[in-house]
């Protein structure tokens, strides 16, 4: 059976100029829906659930538009954007679907800018830490960003319902991520290291992950490893149909929640892999 998506046109309403603008989930959910996918729209999440991962402080910040730094402008209704992209993670994980909306969230922390980094990276809210902690399961978070989700980490930093797995580009944005912490397991990449190293290192967080403890899988999907975007790994097509794969081998419900990706066409094409290698062995 085929992975639903998750996606309203009205996260196309904002950012034009930005390199995370509309364009790049734009083209990738015309892609999709050429694939024959199904399409659900998301409702908003609630303030009840943006605070199961968020500071009261920052939610106030972000109503207020009290959130600009030079990678995440304060975007008029910006809030309104990013509780509907934090309602399409939720939904996500209760359908067990992928999440296409924007802005994307893995580097936003309990107080916005995380782990000692200044900017948030394009990210207002963790939409998968919303995700998981609405889920409220023991979960394994997969991030595949090329960039490391330092956000993420900070909000389940020891927690013992959930284990953190990156694989990132490293020394690249936001510099954090060079070594495992307790139940966040980093696996830094030098850049454009290939699909073949990647598939590896891959293969050796799993071996690493005490797999039958997780009730749920929950991806973090940036395509900005690919090759020629902006934290390329060298990845292609091919090596978003393996990760796919894989993931389908652990045997476990999965959901997906869109992060970094900033070539619209080749957004969609690595989506249809990575949900073609899952799909295959679940269907």
């Amino acid at each position: 059976m085929k992975t639903k998506i998750v996606f309203s046109e009205k996260c196309l309403h904002y950012g034009g100029w930005h390199i995370e603008g509309p364009q790049r989930v734009k083209m990738a959910h015309e892609i999709l829906k050429e694939k024959n996918y199904t399409f659900l729209e998301p409702d908003s999440a609630s303030e009840e659930d943006l605070l199961k991962a968020h500071d009261a402080d920052y939610i106030w910040n972000l109503k207020k538009g009290l959130v600009e730094d030079p990678d995440t402008p304060a975007y008029d209704n910006i809030y309104k954007h990013a509780r509907l992209s934090a309602g399409g993670a939720i939904l996500a994980a209760k359908i067990n679907g992928f999440s296409l909306m924007r802005p994307p969230g893995h580097h936003a922390g309990r107080s916005g800018a995380a782990l000692g980094v200044y900017t948030r990276g394009f990210c207002y809210l963790n939409n998968i830490a919303i995700a998981v902690k609405t889920l409220n399961k023991p979960t394994l978070i997969l991030d595949i960003d090329g960039h490391h989700g330092n956000g993420t980490q900070e909000i389940f930093q020891g927690d013992e319902k959930v284990v953190y797995v990156s694989l990132h580009r490293y020394p690249h944005y936001p510099g954090t991520g060079a070594y495992s912490e307790g139940n966040c397991l980093n696996f830094p990449l030098p850049a454009d290291c290939g699909e073949q190293r990647y598939l590896e290192t891959f293969d050796e967080a799993l071996g690493m992950v005490n797999v039958g403890k997780f009730e749920v899988v929950a991806v973090s999907v940036g395509l900005d490893a690919h090759l020629g975007d902006l934290a390329s790994l060298g990845l292609t097509e091919n090596s978003y149909l393996e990760i796919g794969r894989r993931i389908a081998a652990l045997k476990k419900p999965v959901f997906f929640v869109m992060e970094g990706g900033y070539v619209g066409e080749q957004n969609g094409k690595d989506i249809d892999q990575l949900l073609r290698g899952c799909d295959e062995k679940t269907g």
